[in-house]
């Protein structure tokens, strides 16, 4: 048991020492840059993703189906994070401040009604970064270098 929290404390100080070292914020553009060849920052936001949005999301990133089609409710379903969805047709910064602030804070509109929660106060900047690294670090490469060139506009 003292093993298991003394490896445990560890990892959770190397984790918070590479998100410390790594700025997710580049100081050329002040906006926020994805880790996601950091291999402590992809893995805490595996477990932050696991926790916080696979319930959702799906626990491979799949979505919900029907994704792009309004429910019952007049929402739309939760999209897929792979390849296959639109997650990775927008910059990092977008994507923090939706995580962050929500669909409607994003778009001008306050009334907008999403199931898409709003982490702010829930999750740290450092987590919702770390959870959206590791969904870059799941795209294939081809998807992974475009990204990078819409990143360097």
């Amino acid at each position: 048991m003292k093993q298991r929290a003394l490896i445990a404390g560890g990892a959770a100080a190397l984790i918070g020492a590479a998100l410390y070292a790594y700025n997710p914020v580049s100081p050329e553009t002040d906006r926020v840059v994805l880790q996601y060849t950091h291999p402590a920052i992809v893995a805490l936001g595996a477990s932050v993703y696991e926790a916080n949005c696979a319930a959702c999301h799906g626990a491979d990133l799949e979505g919900q189906e029907d994704w792009r089609s309004p429910g019952e409710d007049g929402r739309l379903p939760a999209p897929p994070h792979d390849e296959t969805g639109h997650t990775w047709h927008h910059d990092g910064d977008t994507l923090f401040r939706l995580t962050k602030y929500g669909t409607g804070a994003l778009i001008g509109n306050p009334d907008y009604a999403s199931n898409m929660p709003i982490y702010e106060g829930v999750l740290t900047d450092e987590e919702i970064i770390a959870v959206l690294s590791y969904i870059k670090s799941t795209w294939p490469e081809e998807i992974r270098a475009r990204h990078n060139e819409m990143e360097n506009r």
